[in-house]
């Protein structure tokens, strides 16, 4: 007799040996929707927030490499193993308080001697070769010679006839540097490395 109940019970379905019914196709939309929703969250959450992170541009102070309205992506990781370097372009919080984000490039780093005769950067006494500066309007200011301290860049817009900077509020602490600027994803006329 157990013998016979046994047989009988292999024979059965599953869902009819427990109770339950098999699961319907509803349940895998369920489980996919579920997925993107944690999905966007650590993305968003988590992604968004320490790793990568999209900015828009405000001002003309980085023309002509950036115009305003440009959208480009920041990495906020990168600072986590190494130091800015010169040529870097960084967004950065505002020295002079408040919540501004800045985008610069970082022309010095620390130890080193910056000056400005009439709109020619000089780095420790030698005039640099800056080709990415706006050309159309030259900058005819004077600056320095100050050294840039330990834990800080000295920071300039590429265009530097118009562009509010370390030369007006002083170097930027490493602490306020959110990320290096690394592609620009609208316009899609302008999409491309920087």
């Amino acid at each position: 007799m157990a013998e016979k109940r046994f047989k009988q019970n292999l024979e059965t379905a599953p869902e009819d040996r427990y109770g339950r019914r098999s699961p319907k196709k509803s349940g895998g939309v369920l489980e996919f929707l579920v997925i993107l929703l944690v999905s966007f969250a650590l993305v968003f959450g988590f992604v968004r927030p320490f790793v990568v992170e999209a900015f828009r541009i405000p001002s003309e102070s980085m023309v002509p490499t950036l115009e305003i309205g440009d959208r480009l992506f920041v990495n906020k990781f990168i600072y986590r193993f190494t130091d800015p370097e010169r040529g870097d372009v960084v967004v950065f919080k505002s020295v002079e308080g408040g919540e501004e984000d800045l985008i610069k490039r970082v022309v010095a780093v620390p130890g080193d001697t910056v000056e400005v005769r009439d709109g020619v950067l000089y780095v420790n006494g030698e005039p640099q070769v800056d080709p990415y500066v706006n050309r159309e309007f030259l900058d005819r200011s004077y600056y320095g010679p100050k050294t840039v301290p330990e834990g800080h860049v000295f920071a300039m817009g590429d265009n530097r006839a118009n562009s509010r900077d370390s030369r007006f509020f002083g170097p930027v602490p490493y602490e306020n540097i959110e990320g290096e600027a690394f592609l620009i994803f609208w316009p899609l006329d302008r999409i491309g490395p920087l």
